[in-house]
């Protein structure tokens, strides 16, 4: 039996342009010991397009998981869907892509997401909203609850930010040539 491999990802895009997109995988889905860190840079990205956010990160998602053996449950930086009726947000697109279960857990609410599962941690006033497809929501918001870290954020998220916006370098020399 294969191990299981439990991902997280974010992407940044500095205001030189391009995007940095990050990854951190655990063998566990509280992400409390990291296994593989990776980054990459892509030169060019699609123009922000309001609606169609995954447009700019589904290329960074690709160049992240193409070259790996698949994962057992991906956590994004945002929304799975922006609405109770399904309308889909990154989450469902990266879903629809690698037919893998993705929890979306966004930082900021989002108007008309009232599906979103608030989730407090580290006596943090401020939730972070879980959304997911493949799993059940109330499982996938008591993931997040559960996962490694004493802060609002999780930490495998603060780490993949940290990557993402290049205040950091992955562990094991996985990092692509640096840019701005």
């Amino acid at each position: 039996m294969n191990p299981r491999r439990y991902g997280a990802i974010d992407v940044d895009y500095p205001e030189s342009g391009g995007a940095r997109g990050a990854l951190v995988v655990a063998g566990e889905p509280t992400f409390g010991t990291l296994v593989d860190e990776r980054v990459t840079w892509l030169d060019e990205v699609a123009a922000y397009e309001p609606g169609a956010f995954y447009k700019r990160e589904l290329p960074a998602v690709h160049a992240l998981l193409d070259p790996l053996p698949p994962l057992d449950l991906l956590i994004v930086d945002g929304y799975v869907d922006l609405d109770p009726d399904g309308r889909p947000g990154l989450g469902a697109h990266v879903h629809d892509e690698l037919r893998i279960p993705v929890i979306g857990v966004a930082k900021t609410a989002f108007h008309s997401a009232t599906h979103a599962i608030p989730v407090r941690r580290g006596g943090a006033q401020r939730p972070l909203f879980v959304t997911a497809i493949g799993v059940p929501r109330p499982d996938a918001a008591a993931l997040v609850a559960a996962m490694a870290g004493a802060f609002r954020l999780p930490d495998a998220l603060r780490r993949v930010d940290a990557l993402a916006r290049a205040r950091t370098v992955p562990d094991g020399g996985h990092n692509l040539p640096s840019h701005p």
